[in-house]
């Protein structure tokens, strides 16, 4: 994601007070925000080729979804038709404000990946985290309009509704902005009853 996006939602997120956004500052963070979300998917295998690693997925609503598995995707031999995928993606966003002791803006990101085991049925855990930082350049009240500037040397100028937290922030502030997304897959092996009724 491009400073551009992060700095949009920070823009948006400023229109909530902190106490809307449950979260208490620290000593040493003038602004902080929280966000995050989750979704919960499940699927059933109606098609597989082995050769090919096209797989076909019906979701309980009925709808189809076809892809091509990937070679990173271990283990699709185990896989049958009838056998059960479920997926969770969460993704968290943090948003603070720290007084700046010279700090530029920077960017910076981590990512993991683990899968399980040859011979088991297929399931991976990834994780991707981005820190962004921007600092505050200019801040005004009477305008309820503030800018950043990102890792490219870029100032941009956004609106924020809450004058009240403007006014805890200052020229210089450095402004973190971290987006995690974690995303877990397993796939089951369909029941005996299942595997009867095919």
């Amino acid at each position: 994601m491009s400073i551009n996006k992060y700095a949009a939602i920070l823009a948006l997120f400023l229109s909530f007070t902190i106490a809307q956004a449950g979260e208490e500052p620290s000593d040493q963070v003038k602004i902080s925000l929280f966000t995050s979300q989750s979704a919960q998917i499940t699927a059933v295998v109606e098609a597989i080729d082995h050769e090919t690693r096209e797989v076909k997925l019906r979701r309980p609503e009925g709808n189809a979804v076809i892809f091509t598995a990937s070679e990173e995707a271990r283990n699709l031999a185990q896989v049958k038709v009838g056998d059960i995928v479920s997926a969770e993606v969460i993704q968290s966003m943090r948003i603070e404000v720290f007084a700046n002791d010279g700090m530029e803006p920077g960017r910076g990101e981590i990512s993991a990946l683990g899968r399980t085991a040859e011979g088991e049925m297929p399931g991976a855990v990834a994780i991707d985290a981005q820190v962004i930082t921007a600092t505050v350049e200019e801040i005004n009240l009477e305008a309820n309009t503030f800018k950043l500037k990102g890792p490219d040397g870029k100032v941009e100028e956004f609106v924020a509704r809450d004058p009240e937290n403007l006014k805890k922030a200052s020229v210089g502030d450095l402004v973190v902005i971290t987006y995690t997304e974690a995303m877990a897959i397993s796939v089951e092996a369909a029941s005996v009853d299942e595997a009867t009724a095919e």
